[in-house]
């Protein structure tokens, strides 16, 4: 029998790991990745403040794929589910009995007019990109005066809670350097709090509040004019043009599916992978899952919500191939946002579909920790390089 996992990020590696620790040599099982490299995207946001260093997030894709796990070096161009067959661009078509389709986001540049232009110049920066984390650093170390702005898209995005992370060391960054009375604050989001769980909401709304950041919602990102440092965002209740001025800005574009998921009918209405958010089995092909990012499961894009999914959908692949139907095995929704409000703080927020706290420790993990940043900052890449990539936890 023929698995392939098109993906090769968290998703993908860690299927590929649980799937060859449970199932027999007989079986075949193949990813298919482009990247020569693979990243462990969570410490981008504290590469941007200056902690660590970013070439300790990327290792080789070749030493992270598991053993007995055959890697396809090449990218997927189309899925054709009807017919079984994945279009590669430079391996052909390729067969399957199942497919784990697992190819992560999409980040859209291009979406925001002059930011691909614009970004890593003149105090434009994204937490989005090994390529320019740098960047953020670098600008952070020269804001002394002017106006801070963080962005979020009008998109689902991976990892929610890193737009304001960066806000939240940025703003602690100048405060300890005694530039804070000189540098204003300013958040903007297409969404209506700045947070969807109430009690993390609470918890972070106190914090923006003795901390004197602005706030604005219901406004979205449209256009840079990176010459003259102005933002340009839609008010999307009057459809007003508001333009700001920035010293420093962070931007988050928009984000997708992967463009080659666009033809393959495997997608909902809504542009993502539509499974039952149970079971990750897709809706329409009884042979076809999901994990990741690219679903459509109504719940927080992190790897935490990977590492929940994971041991789901790898017993409900079994329980197909054994021609079994109940699939009593069920993801809740968990999903963990990490949400750093300062060097050495952290809120760990967890939580579920239905947005009740599925909190992992005996105390309120509403308030910030540094035992919470510890976890982050050093337990936690850990976890990621020797226990969920290698199918173990």
């Amino acid at each position: 029998m023929k698995i392939i996992i098109v993906g090769g990020g968290t998703a993908g590696i860690t299927m590929a790991a649980r799937l060859r620790n449970e199932l027999s040599p007989s079986y075949t099982i193949s990813v298919i990745e482009p990247s020569e490299y693979h990243y462990y995207q969570p410490y981008w946001t504290l590469n941007g403040a200056g902690i660590g260093k970013k070439e300790d997030t990327r290792r080789t894709t070749a030493s992270v794929m598991p053993n007995g796990v055959e890697w396809i070096k090449d990218r997927c161009q189309q899925i054709r589910p009807d017919k079984k067959e994945v279009e590669t661009l430079e391996h052909g078509t390729l067969n399957y009995d199942i497919l784990v389709v697992a190819p992560g986001i999409q980040i859209n540049w291009n979406e925001i007019e002059g930011l691909k232009d614009s970004i890593g110049k003149k105090g434009v920066c994204s937490n989005y990109s090994y390529d320019y984390v740098d960047y953020t650093w670098k600008f952070l170390q020269e804001l002394k005066n002017g106006n801070a702005l963080f962005t979020f898209p009008n998109s689902p995005l991976k990892c929610g809670g890193a737009p304001q992370k960066i806000m939240y060391l940025v703003e602690d960054y100048v405060r300890k350097h005694g530039n804070r009375d000189n540098v204003t604050i300013e958040f903007a989001s297409p969404g209506q709090a700045i947070f969807g769980i109430p009690k993390y909401k609470a918890a972070l709304e106190k914090i923006i509040k003795e901390r004197d950041i602005k706030t604005h919602f219901h406004i979205n990102l449209e256009k840079l004019d990176g010459e003259n440092n102005k933002a340009y965002f839609r008010d999307l209740q009057t459809n007003e043009l508001i333009e700001k001025d920035y010293s420093f800005i962070h931007v988050v574009p928009p984000m997708s599916a992967p463009d080659f998921l666009k033809d393959s009918d495997l997608l909902d209405s809504t542009g993502w992978i539509d499974v039952d958010k149970h079971t990750l089995q897709h809706k329409k092909y009884s042979n076809v899952f999901a994990i990741g990012d690219a679903t459509n499961v109504p719940t927080a894009k992190t790897g935490a919500a990977v590492r929940k999914q994971a041991p789901v959908l790898v017993e409900n692949i079994v329980k197909f191939i054994n021609n079994k139907t109940n699939f009593n095995t069920s993801y809740n929704g968990y999903t963990s946002c990490p949400i750093v409000t300062g060097y050495g703080q952290l809120i760990l927020a967890e939580f579920d579909y239905d947005g009740n706290p599925c909190e992992t420790f005996p105390f309120d993990q509403a308030k910030p920790r540094w035992s919470m940043y510890f976890l982050k900052a050093h337990i936690l890449p850990i976890v990621y390089w020797h226990g969920m990539l290698k199918g173990r936890m």
